[in-house]
């Protein structure tokens, strides 16, 4: 059986473990397996592709404001930029969108917020808030960028690689089979998304409650669509959201539905629902679905990031539970991770927020 060896190894090719093997790379000796024949197959690749500093748990949004610089910094040696402006509203009641604002969002009247979102029924809603310093992302640049700084730096991505057996060598390493193929490596990285707890078992660790939950999307076509550089327009009741898209738009119903860990797929009843619901509180006139799909976001109970060595098992770091907010975390969670992993002083320390160990866990 052949096998290879690494300082590192990742397990997870989404932009949780390929964002943390761009870090590592050129540092240590990374390589980096993925279950499936693509990168980012089951959630990375189904984002909304928007970034949104007031969205999230006070250290997730610390790690979008984290991540958005570091994006802004390596974009900036690229021929197109991976950031666009694009803000972020929420509407409903006024206790509502109170409940769900934060430092990064101020409210606005209502009259502003037709302003800036025309389609809007008038009288639906009693407040908004608005986050100006959110963000589209697109996330294809980013993912390849991440993919050419790997190979760069001499690190390895395999794809179809599903890991099914984990030991310990002689020398106390890790001895992981993935199919007909070995690898060692003293540490191993869980960003196994939605399968994290089930590859912890593996391992010899406990699972920490990691929950996957459906979240599905369509690009659909309207009659009347929002301005190209109109707002993401969300209800604090988090029962929708939409935005422009050069298809059409963007339309989620925000579903928040356990399931287990698989390859998800969109009900297009969910979608008809939806479409009926945006239509009765705007003039976009949704109509026809132009693509659906659903992905999986997979969260602990506390909706928190799972980072850091497992307290109980040598060498395993937990890169899991990101939720909703893979991408715009992503950044820095990996210079976090990385930091730990060198034995540095990470320059924004979760070390606590994100422990494995924690309460509740």
């Amino acid at each position: 059986m052949p096998e290879t060896t690494a300082e590192v190894l990742i397990i997870g090719g989404g932009i949780a473990g390929l964002s943390l093997a761009s870090k590592l790379a050129g540092d240590t000796g990374v390589v980096l397996l993925e279950a499936e024949n693509e990168l980012g197959y089951h959630t990375s690749s189904r984002s909304a592709r928007q970034l949104i500093p007031s969205y999230g748990p006070p250290v997730v949004q610390d790690l979008t404001v984290r991540t958005l610089a570091l994006i802004r910094e390596l974009e900036a040696g690229l021929p197109e930029p991976i950031l666009r402006p694009r803000s972020f509203m929420l509407v409903g009641r006024e206790e509502d969108v109170r409940d769900r604002a934060s430092g990064h969002m101020h409210p606005i009247t209502m009259a502003e917020a037709a302003g800036l979102a025309p389609e809007l029924a008038a009288g639906n809603f009693e407040a908004a808030g608005l986050d100006t310093t959110s963000v589209s992302c697109n996330t294809d640049i980013l993912m390849d960028w991440h993919r050419s700084r790997i190979e760069a730096g001499g690190g390895r991505i395999l794809t179809g690689r599903r890991v099914d057996a984990a030991g310990r060598s002689a020398d106390g390493n890790w001895v992981v089979s993935a199919g007909r193929e070995t690898f060692t490596a003293p540490v191993a990285i869980n960003a196994a998304g939605a399968w994290a707890d089930a590859v912890a078992e593996l391992f010899g660790a406990r699972r920490r409650g990691l929950q996957p939950y459906r979240r599905t999307a369509a690009i659909v076509d309207a009659g009347n669509p929002p301005a190209a550089d109109g707002p993401m327009v969300a209800g604090a009741l988090d029962n929708f959201y939409y935005r422009p898209d050069l298809e059409g738009v963007l339309i989620s119903p925000s579903e928040t539905v356990p399931s287990p860990a698989e390859d998800a797929r969109h009900r297009p009843e969910d979608v008809a629902d939806l479409v009926e619901l945006v239509n009765s509180l705007t003039s976009l006139r949704l109509g026809r679905t132009l693509r659906a799909w659903t992905g999986l976001r997979t969260q602990a109970a506390d909706g928190v990031p799972v980072v850091g060595f497992d307290d109980a098992v040598d060498g395993f770091f937990w890169l899991a539970g990101q939720g909703g907010y893979g991408f715009q975390t992503s950044s820095g969670i990996a210079e976090f991770a990385a930091a730990k992993l060198l034995g540095e002083q990470p320059v924004l320390d979760v070390s606590e927020a994100l422990s494995p160990a924690r309460a509740g866990l």
